[in-house]
């Protein structure tokens, strides 16, 4: 996968400072900042064959009692996620939109991914027949940085060990700090006993397979793509 984040920026300082904010200022997307995520999305979407694209100064999404019940306030800018309706759309939703996640981050914006708590009918008429939409993300400067979530060990969540490659350990750490649904961490990651494959398994709930793409895109970008194969 084709990254691009600054040469001299840690992924993990981006991963550990970036958490869920679903109130936002009243500060529009500067135009480079636009410009900038909408080059990405082009070859995000030209890599994974996905249609995710973004939205500005679009309130009416976020303006149904859904999003209030939410919590969620002030969102004007939203990135939409969706493609053909084949079944590992979510997964890849999940790994390509994470991307654009600690992207954002590292550009100084907050984000929230949002399952249910928006208006669909509004984000469907955005999307062109035949494409199936998956998920959204809020975007924008939030009123607060968020907080850090709960984790569950290293040891419930893979077969580490202390004499697991360094590799390994970042990629666990890496998962570890992902975003997944309701703070789940629904998933499983084994190391062969050959010591470079590498399986991450869904043990199901909400949005598991969307959670499941986000958390192979931590752990392959903290793991490094040259280190393992995937099962």
């Amino acid at each position: 996968m084709q990254h691009f984040f600054r040469e001299k920026t840690s992924v993990m300082d981006l991963m550990a400072a970036r958490h869920s904010v679903r109130a936002y200022k009243p500060k529009p997307l500067t135009v480079p900042q636009a410009d900038k995520l909408n080059k990405i999305i082009d070859a995000l979407n030209a890599e994974s064959g996905l249609n995710m694209f973004l939205v500005v100064d679009e309130p009416k999404a976020f303006s149904n009692f859904a999003a209030r019940y939410g919590h969620f306030s002030g969102v004007c800018n939203y990135l939409v996620l969706a493609g053909p309706d084949t079944p590992d759309l979510e997964e890849k939703c999940g790994f390509y939109g994470e991307e654009l996640v600690l992207l954002a981050q590292e550009m100084g914006l907050n984000t929230c991914w949002v399952a249910l708590t928006f208006s669909k009918r509004v984000v469907r008429k955005m999307i062109p027949e035949g494409q199936k939409l998956c998920i959204v993300i809020s975007l924008g400067t939030g009123e607060t940085p968020g907080r850090i979530r709960r984790t569950r060990p290293a040891e419930e969540l893979s077969n580490i060990t202390s004499e697991s490659p360094a590799w390994f350990k970042r990629g666990v750490e890496a998962a570890m700090m992902a975003p997944t649904a309701i703070n789940q961490q629904s998933f499983y990651i084994t190391l062969d006993e050959n010591g470079k494959t590498v399986e991450i398994v869904s043990k199901g709930g909400p949005c598991s397979s969307i959670d499941l793409g986000i958390v192979k895109h931590d752990f392959q970008l903290a793991a490094g793509e040259e280190n393992f194969t995937w099962k």
